[in-house]
């Protein structure tokens, strides 16, 4: 399962776009690290009718903009946040993508076990069906004792082929999700286990998960740089300076210099509406971030809750397999005796192989539900065994 997770984040097409998409953050970090240029204006004048002793006059003279140096340092704090912000997202593509190959991992594993399981009934009853219908031929049996095992058998098929069609889809997606041609086959090998959770050791976790989930560190980041945002709205609202030097000399050949200043007079604007929109902004991050945290905390409730239940589940299904193999031990001894009807046995065959597709489904669902904890949790999912060793 792990080779399958590390191939499916160095493969996967969607992770490369967003590594594509850290890369621009980057680069926007870098730009807005950067000081503004200089401004340079130059002008010129040309008298229509020249009078002795005229000349060119011109203007020349550099200014800058002092008011983009206030914002500066919270635009750039802010586009590093950013920055921030796209690499654990990017992080957190790539445990959704781990996510996903375990789950197809687990979906296929688990058909391949449940197809050997109809085949081996398919097995039987085959053999069943072929000697009933030669007994039927020889007139030792009547036509509904052979039907019973050929019905059986033939709704066994439907089943399998069903599997087929699902283990197919499945297929299908992980080489997908691999960034492998479809004609290309995946060969999985081991199986996933079920070893019991550390409830205490996962509840004792809980309070770090917004340090764990890069997720939750991405939204934090997020509410980081909107707040440089609403700070450089905030120091937006005070007049805008820029201050340049003149060089200048006029059509009569008077040469001189001097200074400008430029304000912008705040009476109007005073650039609230942008300080009212990054405020709003900035709320609607600290709003989504305690939606996704509480959310968390309720999603790893519930998976917990419902592994105890399957867990008990799993032990009464273990049990009612136990009994029915047992049974049809002793029912199939019985038929060879000719003690019991086919009908008997074909119905026995027909709860064990029921049983048995629960105890598959069974684990399937508790496997995907810890797949699903392991990333709610952010790491590794502690089990008893860890605990006592």
């Amino acid at each position: 399962m792990t080779d399958v997770a590390i191939l499916a984040v160095v493969n996967n097409p969607d992770l490369k776009l967003a590594r594509d998409d850290v890369h621009i953050a980057q680069a926007q970090a870098f730009s807005a690290s950067l000081l503004p240029d200089p401004q340079l204006a130059l002008s010129a004048d040309f008298k229509l009718h020249p009078d002795p002793g005229s000349s060119r006059g011109y203007s020349i003279g550099p200014s800058y903009d002092f008011g983009s140096l206030l914002t500066r340092s919270t635009i750039r704090r802010a586009a590093e946040a950013d920055a921030g912000k796209a690499d654990l997202n990017l992080l957190w593509q790539e445990w959704q993508v781990i996510a996903q190959a375990r789950m197809l991992f687990i979906k296929l594993t688990q058909g391949a076990k449940l197809q050997e399981i109809l085949q081996r009934h398919d097995d039987f009853l085959q053999l069943r069906a072929s000697q009933s219908q030669e007994a039927l031929r020889q007139g030792l049996i009547t036509s509904d004792i052979a039907t019973v095992f050929l019905t059986a058998s033939q709704d066994l098929k439907r089943q399998s082929n069903e599997l087929q069609r699902q283990q197919n889809q499945a297929r299908h997606d992980l080489n997908a999700l691999l960034g492998l041609a479809p004609s290309v086959a995946v060969r999985l090998h081991g199986t996933a286990e079920l070893p019991a959770l550390d409830t205490d050791s996962i509840n004792r976790i809980l309070p770090s998960l917004a340090a764990r989930r890069p997720d939750l560190m991405a939204l934090k980041s997020g509410y980081a740089a909107e707040d440089q945002r609403y700070r450089a709205a905030i120091i937006g609202q005070f007049p805008a300076l820029t201050i340049g030097l003149t060089r200048a000399r006029d059509t009569s050949n008077v040469s001189s210099r001097g200074f400008n200043v430029s304000l912008s007079l705040p009476i109007f604007n005073r650039n609230r509406g942008n300080i009212a929109i990054e405020q709003a902004t900035r709320e609607k991050l600290h709003d989504e971030y305690q939606q996704r945290v509480n959310l968390a905390y309720s999603d790893i409730d519930k998976l917990l809750t419902e592994q105890e239940i399957n867990r008990q589940q799993m032990s009464q299904v273990m049990a009612g397999l136990q009994q029915l193999q047992q049974q049809r031990e002793r029912m199939l001894t019985a038929f060879q005796a000719r003690n019991v009807d086919a009908l008997m046995l074909t119905n026995l065959d027909t709860a064990l192989l029921a049983k048995q597709t629960e105890k598959n489904a069974l684990e399937q669902a508790m496997l995907e539900q810890r797949v699903a904890l392991q990333s709610l949790i952010g790491g590794e999912l502690p089990t008893q065994s860890q605990g006592k060793s």
